[in-house]
């Protein structure tokens, strides 16, 4: 994995976005690595009888798709500060796609910390599933000693 610093950073820069093509089986794979049994995530019946098109992602499952996003770009030594506006907007059915994309909003130096504020969002067939939203990082400062 790719270390990025703080010096290295544009504000308007895209991070490169990551697609979830959610299939039956991520669906069913994500409701149990998240412990979320709730049928409307796994049971495409179930989830129509609740009045849903198809059986759709859950929260814990679309919060891991932003942290995949920012975490790839920010590399190991990246810290996530905080996540905030995170609301889904429609749901993320299966059969579809989710895309993550952010964008560089802010970047700061805070107590000799480089932070960098990152505009986030998901995106399927209908538009904008769930945010836009903000995230906070840190990243490494240039020549600062790596443990």
């Amino acid at each position: 994995m790719h270390q990025r610093y703080f010096e290295d950073v544009t504000v308007g820069e895209e991070l490169p976005s990551v697609a979830y093509p959610l299939t039956v089986y991520r669906m069913v794979m994500a409701a149990g690595a998240t412990r979320d049994f709730n049928s409307i995530h796994h049971n495409t019946e179930y989830a129509q009888s609740t009045g849903a098109k198809e059986m759709y992602a859950n929260t814990s499952f679309l919060l891991g798709t932003w942290e995949r996003c920012v975490r790839d770009w920010i590399g190991p030594a990246g810290t996530i500060r905080s996540i905030r506006g995170f609301r889904m907007r429609a749901f993320n059915y299966v059969g579809d796609t989710v895309r993550v994309s952010a964008t560089v909003t802010g970047t700061r130096v805070e107590d000799e910390v480089g932070v960098v504020e990152l505009t986030i969002r998901s995106e399927n067939s209908s538009g904008v599933s769930v945010g836009p939203g903000t995230v906070e990082v840190t990243l490494p400062r240039r020549g600062e000693e790596q443990e």
